[in-house]
């Protein structure tokens, strides 16, 4: 399986230059999404299996392993699953989130960490999930409606002019969708403000975080 032409996720100095990014000036972002996160995982409170799609290097695969979960990665890049196998952590394999190659109900909780802006279909990937999922999903994003996002959507470069960021509002609706019989309990809130650094369940912070849960 390969990725399709112009994926920037195939560019090896992208990938060079990835993990840099949160040890570096994305420090307190890193820092204030992951607090986030944490805020939502507490509705996963039996949760013991987690698979994220989009796991890049596995930045964010290594962080749930570090919260003591069983984590599996998939990617569809092999220029980024070349990081995780180098830097250890959780297995990863290449695959399409719209085609996980995995049983449905394998796993407790299905994860995308800044993924939905890089898939071409996402209300697909997110029906995917809803598959493979016993419990929920967890989502990441970069909001549009964000100084951040206003800014990332001028850019020029890889991968962001490749992106779509979503609201708060789109999110929602897409993730409630998804979940469909499972009638998901949805939860959301934003980060990364221009002032302050709490986590609010405002539209406007430059990152968006969600939860699905049922059981």
């Amino acid at each position: 399986m390969t990725a399709p032409p112009g994926n920037p996720f195939d560019d090896r100095d992208l990938v060079a230059t990835y993990e840099r990014w949160y040890e570096t000036t994305g420090r307190l972002a890193d820092e204030l999404e992951k607090r986030l996160l944490d805020e939502l995982l507490a509705d996963f409170p039996n949760a013991t299996t987690v698979l994220e799609v989009g796991c890049g290097t596995g930045h964010f695969s290594r962080w749930f392993e570090a919260r003591e979960l069983d984590v599996v990665g998939v990617d569809l890049s092999m220029e980024m699953l070349v990081e995780p196998r180098r830097l250890g952590g959780p297995p990863c394999v290449q695959a399409r989130a719209k085609r996980l190659p995995f049983d449905s109900k394998s796993v407790d909780l299905v994860a995308f960490i800044t993924t939905l802006e890089f898939v071409g279909d996402a209300q697909s990937a997110l029906d995917e999930a809803c598959r493979v999922a016993r419990m929920g999903i967890l989502v990441g994003a970069l909001n549009r409606h964000s100084l951040l996002g206003r800014a990332l959507q001028k850019r020029a470069d890889p991968p962001w002019k490749s992106a779509r960021l979503y609201t708060v509002g789109e999110l929602r609706k897409l993730v409630t969708r998804a979940g469909g019989e499972h009638r998901p309990k949805v939860r959301s809130r934003t980060t990364l403000w221009p002032v302050g650094q709490r986590s609010l369940p405002l539209p406007w912070g430059g990152f968006i975080g969600i939860s699905a849960s049922w059981e």
